[in-house]
This record gives structure tokens, sequence and C-alpha cells, in this order.
């Protein structure tokens, strides 16, 4: 298998998760599903931790949700229990109420996975998208444009 290098922009927003074993298959190899909640778990990080703002209060307060409504992965080369994957999140596009994102699983430099999400902001009581505030479209844009590859 071709091994795809990586080396994450300036500035980009960067996790390091442990593979565990609650992780993996029985062949110690991390099981597909488990990726998906990693992902969450460093878009949550993102906005608390690179952002400035409070996922919970988005959710809890302010009862916005963003569920994704697209989801793709290249899965390049396994991660197994015992490893210590990267992750780290780009934006690529901000539209009207969602964002598209690419989150790039990797060990030293060697590609382990590429996912591209696309998530909407909804309001949880209408179960609709809404507009993104501008002071959030401002950051996502900051964000992106500080990130972008050459």
């Amino acid at each position: 298998m071709n091994e795809s290098k990586f080396v994450p922009p300036e500035g980009a927003f960067t996790r390091t998760v442990p593979i565990r074993f609650s992780h993996c298959d029985p062949a110690g190899v991390v099981y597909f599903p488990h990726y998906f909640d990693m992902f969450n778990g460093l878009i949550e990080d993102w906005y608390t931790e690179q952002l400035g703002v409070d996922y919970s209060k988005l959710i809890l307060g302010d009862r916005h949700g963003f569920p994704y409504v697209h989801i793709e992965t290249d899965f390049k080369k396994p991660s197994r229990m015992g490893e210590h994957l990267d992750l780290t999140l780009l934006l690529t596009q901000v539209g009207r109420s969602s964002l598209s994102v690419v989150i790039v699983g990797h060990i030293g430099g060697v590609e382990r996975l590429r996912a591209r999400l696309v998530t909407a902001m909804t309001s949880l009581e209408t179960q609709r998208s809404v507009e993104l505030p501008q002071a959030l479209r401002q950051k996502f844009e900051i964000y992106m444009k500080g990130t972008a590859q050459a």
C-alpha cells in the first residue's frame, strides 16, 4: 500500500488520541465506527480550545445542534491498540449553515485516514438548519484562511 505523507499546516488544530482496547476489534485494529466518535471529540475540542467558543453552551444553552449531513472516509493504513493517532482538523468551506471539514489521521507523518465531513448548524427546537451567526462565521473563516495549504 502506498503511504501518503502528511504535514499539518502551521496553526492547524491537532489532537493526539491514544488508541485504546475499547477502540479496537479482536484483531487489535480500530473498529471503524470508533473513528467517528474520535472525530466528534476533535471538533468539540476545536470549538472550545481553538475558536474560544464553548461547544457545550452552543448545544445546551443556545439549543443548536451540529449533525453530520455527509461523511466519507478513506482508510489508508490501520491503527492499532497502543499507538497514538494524531488527528488534524482543516476547513475547506463555510456555507450558510454548514461547514466542510477534513480530518486527517496520521502517525509520524504517515497518513492513516482522511475523512471529509459536512456538518450543519440546526435548531434543536425545529430540527431545521439555521444560518451561522456572523461572529462564529468569522472565526471559521479566519481559521480556514490561516490553515490553508499551499
